[in-house]
């Protein structure tokens, strides 16, 4: 049984910075990636590497503040948050599929649980 399990949110300051992660178990992926739900909105993707860690893409408003990684051997992704806004501020879903674009189009197979961004002004 596929299980992801994110960690990592929390309450932060406008500017400061946050790492997530989430461990995969039970499957075999050839792309991961981050997703966000804010408070009243629809959920959007935010980022999205290959296993490889070869091929990465974001969204418009984080791309130069996110980072997105893996760690194969851990069967980990990460996402490095720096320069952070209150507009971050969501419930942040980690993502799995064996297909890259579904992960950029937001229908990946798997998701995590969730873990909550907290970014006060």
């Amino acid at each position: 049984q596929v299980q992801l399990v994110e960690s990592g949110g929390g309450l932060v300051q406008a500017g400061g910075s946050l790492r997530l992660s989430c461990s995969a178990s039970g499957g075999t992926f050839n792309a991961m990636g981050w997703f966000r739900q804010a408070p009243g909105k629809e959920r959007e993707f935010v980022a999205a590497i290959g296993w490889s860690g070869t091929s990465t893409y974001y969204e418009d408003s984080v791309k130069g503040r996110f980072t997105i990684s893996t760690d194969n051997a851990q069967k980990k992704v990460y996402l490095q948050m720096n320069s952070l806004k209150p507009e971050d501020t969501a419930v942040y879903y980690c993502a799995a599929d064996v297909a890259f674009r579904n992960v950029i189009n937001g229908s990946p197979a798997y998701w995590g649980q969730g873990t909550q961004v907290t970014v006060s002004s």
